[in-house]
């Protein structure tokens, strides 16, 4: 027999309902989404890392809604890690639909509500009825969960192609200096010197600190002790747990070298065989497996060599960059900041955030230049970054493996993206020089 006393009771659950249509809402920095947001007949799913903000962004959408005029019955919202659902079955959802029109009726049919499912992968079963909710109410639906039970690829395998999906990171630049209140410039090509050294010198504090919204105004010490939680947080519970790795020394071998070496040449042969001199036996197919599950769980992001030949594309080595700068200093083993990755490591974010596509190339005479960005449109921009360019050779390198690249990409526009752009001395035409706290501002800028 079944014990009752496990679930939630139909009254715990009505209150539940009332509870969400009433909490005041939650103060946080608001956060900007280039995609759109919701497509016609899709349920909306938030992916990203933990910790990133993905239930805040659930709030603020519904308070952006609520602003644009939308009432406040008609954004429900519930979060199934509230221990006042434990026991919330697959079932009980009707419960909450059905006593949610039995309080607004006139909005039945009429009316579209937006119901917000936070951490909805607790409940086995829950895409039924989403897809049920779709097809029989008028409605738009968001989504979100831990990613590890609710991966973005399993979401829409869930949902048989009702499901579009909106990728969240860590604070962007300018998200970052909204969070700390410092203004933004009202125009990119209007800002003066003192404000530009301002919004430099946060750029160089953001290159550490990182975006994650509970690392921001915290020690170092603090910072660290933190952001290692998370990055063991989604080892544990996003790849161990949920693939059932057993090589669990290997794993963490492989996310420090990645964490601590942002933007270097990844090769699975050579990593293979530096595991083997260790004594640590694993597959190169586990390997290329850990790899994709990093990834899926957004802890690190890999960068293919642009080629239109896919043996020369797995031959070649991969390049994998933290999803956050802030995870940077807390496994290079060096002890010295390195301001280059962290700037390399941030535009490569940004240009995903702007829905760039994104590989790197090597050019036939032996030049490497860090990004080739595409637009969805075709558009092409080939981009080197480096923190100074104060040192002839460094200025020199950067420059000749432009030239070689467009060469090569001759649709593509040219950008050295620098921290110290007055340190560039004369560059040739037809390459553009950008002060990165400026670029990062400005996404017309390619």
């Amino acid at each position: 027999m079944v014990n009752q006393n496990l679930y939630p009771s139909r009254e715990k659950l009505v209150q539940f309902l009332v509870d969400a249509l009433t909490v005041p809402w939650p103060e946080s920095t608001h956060r900007r989404v280039w995609s759109r947001v919701t497509f016609p007949g899709k349920a909306t799913a938030v992916a990203g890392m933990r910790r990133v903000g993905k239930t805040t962004f659930l709030h603020q959408m519904r308070q952006a809604r609520h602003a644009d005029g939308i009432a406040r019955e008609r954004l429900p919202y519930l979060n199934f890690e509230d221990e006042r659902l434990a026991g919330f079955r697959a079932e009980d959802f009707s419960i909450f639909v059905e006593e949610y029109y039995r309080r607004f009726p006139q909005l039945r049919g009429n009316e579209t509500v937006i119901w917000c499912f936070d951490e909805i992968q607790v409940v086995a079963g829950w895409e039924r009825f989403v897809r049920r909710l779709l097809d029989t109410e008028k409605v738009e639906i968001f989504v979100s969960g831990s990613s590890s039970a609710l991966l973005s690829k399993e979401i829409a395998t869930a949902l048989r192609g009702r499901c579009w999906e909106v990728d969240l990171f860590p604070f962007s630049f300018e998200e970052y200096l909204r969070h700390h209140g410092i203004a933004l410039p009202d125009r990119i090509d209007l800002v003066s010197a003192r404000q530009r050294s301002a919004l430099e010198g946060a750029l160089r504090d953001y290159l550490v600190t990182g975006g994650f919204p509970e690392a921001q105004g915290i020690d170092s010490a603090t910072r660290y002790r933190l952001l290692s939680d998370y990055v063991d947080l989604a080892m544990l519970r996003d790849v161990v747990e949920r693939y059932n790795v057993r090589n669990i020394a290997s794993l963490r071998w492989l996310v420090r070298h990645l964490l601590g070496n942002p933007g270097g040449l990844f090769s699975v042969e050579k990593f293979h065989a530096a595991l083997k001199s260790q004594g640590l036996a694993i597959s190169r197919d586990t390997l290329h497996q850990l790899l994709r599950h990093l990834e899926d769980c957004f802890l690190v992001r890999l960068t293919w060599v642009e080629t239109a030949s896919e043996r020369r594309r797995m031959v070649n080595p991969r390049k994998a960059y933290p999803i956050d700068p802030g995870l940077i200093p807390v496994f290079n083993r060096s002890g010295k900041a390195n301001l280059g990755h962290a700037l390399e490591t941030v535009v490569r974010i940004e240009l995903e955030r702007r829905n760039m596509q994104v590989s790197y190339v090597r050019t036939s005479d032996g030049f490497e230049v860090d990004f080739l960005a595409r637009t969805p449109e075709g558009e092409e921009s080939l981009l080197q970054v480096a923190a100074d360019l104060g040192d002839d050779v460094t200025r020199e390198r950067e420059i000749r493996a432009l030239q070689s690249a467009a060469r090569e990409h001759p649709r593509a526009s040219l950008h050295l993206i620098t921290l110290a752009p007055e340190t560039a001395g004369p560059i040739p035409q037809g390459i553009q020089v950008h002060n990165a706290a400026l670029w990062l501002l400005a996404p017309w800028l390619l």
